[in-house]
């Protein structure tokens, strides 16, 4: 039976979230105190997880507990894989998807090509169920796999409990792909109103422009226009284009060398780049080169 949406406008206390993600909370604790996975993958693989059952590989989570821990853990592995994968430039994928055992456990289509042409998508999704979920429904879990690792680290030595008030850091974080990730403070019973926890079938709530964006270069001596690259995008992609900004700093009368362009939608950006760092366009006989917005930190 499918996860109910968490549809209210009225606050709700940490305990009812808790129990709302009982499921999910307890695979968790599972990963981490019976399977001994280090905490930073198992909260990877635990946001990866959820972000496919919200996308339609309903009740992944409920049909993985229900495995022994030799499987979970094979389990494990394919979804570290696909963790990884959204980082490599041209991967190599193993005949049959390399995901033989996500693919007969979900009874449904997917591999690590679907990771790769839906890269974008993926990281997104990941990145937001890791704030807007995970920071909330693992937080006193987090707190305490991670203070006890500070007193173990500290036995003998006076500096732990300066070191307990110090703010607590995942490993790992930030992460190159995923960005942040801010543990709460730990407070019980804590109303929450107005959160994103998956209270609509809203895919990507917090998708940002840096997210939507797509950075273009032009060919010199090929000038082209902002209504060629709006029809190139408009006739392929349909009403997809937020903003378009041609060039910086360009002198008057001379031609934009590249532009930075704003999707409505982060799945058009994987679309466009076809799985590739970068794809080759062209439009009046001129070409233009598509690749992910990376801005400057």
């Amino acid at each position: 039976m499918d996860k109910p949406l968490f549809v209210t406008q009225t606050p709700i206390t940490t305990d009812e979230l808790n129990l709302f993600y009982q499921i999910d909370r307890e695979l968790f604790c599972f990963l981490i105190f019976k399977l001994h996975h280090e905490v930073t993958q198992s909260l990877l693989v635990m946001a990866l997880w959820l972000w496919l059952e919200k996308v339609g590989y309903h009740n992944l989570v409920s049909k993985v507990t229900l495995l022994q821990g030799t499987v979970i853990n094979a389990l494990v592995n394919e979804a570290v894989t696909c963790l990884q994968i959204l980082g490599k430039d041209e991967p190599a994928i193993p005949i049959g998807g390399g995901l033989p055992l996500t693919t007969r456990l979900v009874k449904k289509d997917i591999s690590l090509q679907m990771f790769i042409l839906k890269r974008h998508t993926a990281i997104t999704g990941i990145k937001n169920v890791l704030n807007n979920t995970c920071t909330r429904i693992f937080n006193d879990v987090l707190q305490i796999v991670l203070k006890s690792k500070i007193m173990i680290a500290t036995r003998g030595t006076t500096s732990r409990i300066h070191t307990l008030n110090m703010p607590l850091v995942l490993p790992g974080f930030p992460h190159p792909l995923f960005g942040t990730f801010d543990l709460l403070p730990r407070i019980e019973n804590i109303s929450l109103s107005n959160e994103k926890i998956w209270v609509q079938n809203i895919l990507y709530d917090d998708a940002t422009d840096d997210d939507r964006s797509v950075f273009l270069t032009f060919s010199r001596g090929f000038h082209v226009s902002e209504v060629e690259v709006m029809y190139l995008f408009t006739t392929n992609y349909g009403d997809c284009v937020q903003s378009l900004t041609m060039g910086r700093n360009v002198v008057q009368g001379d031609q934009p060398l590249f532009a930075i362009m704003i999707l409505k939608m982060v799945e058009i950006v994987d679309q466009i780049l076809n799985g590739k760092r970068v794809a080759k366009l062209q439009i009046n006989g001129k070409h233009i080169w598509a690749r992910k917005y990376e801005p400057r930190v």
